[in-house]
């Protein structure tokens, strides 16, 4: 199908690859066109098939995942690439590190099948998708070193009261769609928010969102 969503799947485990690729051949719309063993693989693929998502393992031989994110989606990629990161809880390190790479996601590797397969229509979408226990750890570790967020330091913030529960929200791990749900509006209206947000707070993506949140009080202990 012409307007299917194309899936570069990188990881160095084979089982792992293989998994991932009938996961997501079994969904309508998503087309697997490639599969790398390696970062420095996964890159020259990449920009061979320029694939709308890729999908890359932390950890892989030649180039780790934050490099090849780097190549694909980092300031000095001339036509960049949606990366999602595949990760585990050890590894926060790395996935902030992606993070300011330029990745658009993250998900942990046993995240199951339909949040692995939400991550890429979100990517594919220009939305992304953090697994929600990645989210609450990864950020509740970047409150912990404000030098070192990537959100823009400042006293007072320009938001409304309500972006601010939308920054919130997408803090605590929410999709656009669970967004919609707790706050009664729309998909459009939930965008529109998050455009605002970015566009005022002079981020890149939902993660950086979720960061200025953490670092600004707006998540509680709950």
């Amino acid at each position: 199908m012409s307007g299917a969503t194309r899936v570069l799947i990188a990881d160095d485990q084979e089982m792992v690859r293989t998994g991932f690729r009938l996961i997501l051949q079994a969904q309508p719309g998503i087309e697997v066109v490639g599969e790398a063993a390696d970062g420095a693989e996964c890159v020259e693929l990449a920009r061979r098939l320029r694939p709308d998502v890729c999908l890359v393992d932390i950890r892989m031989p030649k180039l780790d995942g934050l490099e090849v994110t780097r190549h694909l989606a980092g300031p000095g990629a001339v036509e960049p690439l949606r990366v999602v990161v595949v990760t585990t809880f050890d590894q926060d390190d790395y996935v902030y590190g992606a993070l300011r790479n330029g990745a658009c996601g993250f998900l942990l590797k046993d995240a199951g099948p339909g949040l692995l397969v939400e991550a890429v229509r979100a990517a594919a979408r220009g939305d992304a998708l953090v697994s929600p226990a990645v989210t609450v750890r990864l950020l509740e570790r970047l409150g912990e070193k404000p030098g070192e967020a990537p959100a823009p330091e400042g006293g007072g913030h320009p938001l409304t009261e309500r972006e601010m529960e939308v920054a919130r929200l997408v803090a605590v791990g929410r999709t656009n769609q669970e967004i919609c749900d707790e706050l009664f509006v729309s998909l459009s209206t939930v965008k529109s928010h998050l455009a605002s947000v970015q566009g005022k707070l002079e981020v890149r993506n939902r993660v950086e969102i979720a960061a200025w949140a953490w670092r600004n009080g707006l998540v509680g202990e709950g």
